[in-house]
């Protein structure tokens, strides 16, 4: 049987850019076919909806609501709901698993840690740290930033990417042989293409989901119109205008 999981997702709690609260993502993802899915809002340093003056333990209480209230949302149902972080640096973005409020609450310096830094702290308690979208362009991008000596993967599949800079971010997880996860990024509720990873098993917690990732049990996977009848979730590495390169970047690429 197949087990399919949101790996990237923001709500309206956590994440300036979204409009749909946790609770709501619930009834909706089960009746695409997943069988759960990981809160990833906007951290501090990036679009997130929390405000920023706030002191650090308002500010994480406030920060995790999103999560909080799927998880709530989804209590007597068969559906799971996992704590993530979408953290920013130089518009360059990291999905962290494996970390929780309670690690939050107790670590104030994340602020100020460099790539490397959180990569070596969120390790340090048994969590990942994957690079979201690596190739991602936009108009308030200046350049592509790349940080392939401090993530445990990249996202070679982003359902709010075009294909060409899907098969860059693929072509640049087979180029450093890294595991790969799929995702929607979704904020909306009105989005019609989807990512996840499938497994095997069913997944009870996001331990569970970092270790079948980190034993590569993970199959990314994607739908490309959930409104056509009959869709069904396929493999990434079997779509060829998602992993064969059909045009290159247009923004300078800085590797740190």
């Amino acid at each position: 049987m197949e087990y399919i999981y949101e790996t990237h997702l923001h709500t309206i709690e956590g994440s300036a850019c979204s409009d749909t609260p946790g609770k709501e993502y619930i009834e909706h993802m089960k009746r695409i076919g997943y069988s759960g899915m990981i809160v990833t809002d906007h951290f501090y340093n990036g679009n997130t909806a929390v405000p920023r003056h706030l002191p650090w333990n308002e500010w994480v209480e406030l920060y995790c609501k999103g999560y909080e209230h799927a998880l709530e949302a989804a209590k007597g149902t068969d559906f799971q709901v996992f704590f993530g972080i979408e953290a920013c640096f130089q518009g360059d973005e990291y999905l962290l698993y494996g970390i929780d409020k309670e690690w939050l609450l107790r670590t104030p310096e994340i602020l100020d840690m460099t790539r490397q830094e959180l990569h070596a702290a969120v390790n340090a308690v048994g969590g990942i740290m994957l690079q979201a979208h690596p190739y991602r362009e936009r108009g308030y991008l200046s350049a592509i930033h790349l940080a392939p000596y401090d993530v445990d993967g990249s996202e070679g599949f982003n359902a709010e990417n075009p294909d060409y800079q899907n098969a860059l971010c693929y072509q640049y997880g087979l180029e450093h042989g890294f595991l790969m996860s799929a995702g929607s990024d979704i904020h909306h509720l009105n989005q019609k293409h989807y990512g996840g990873m499938s497994f095997p098993y069913k997944l009870d917690s996001i331990q569970d989901f970092v270790k079948g990732f980190m034993a590569g049990e993970g199959t990314p996977v994607f739908v490309r119109n959930i409104d056509e009848e009959g869709f069904s979730f396929k493999s990434v590495a079997e779509e060829k205008p998602l992993v064969e390169i059909s045009q290159r970047e247009t923004l300078p690429v800085i590797v740190h």
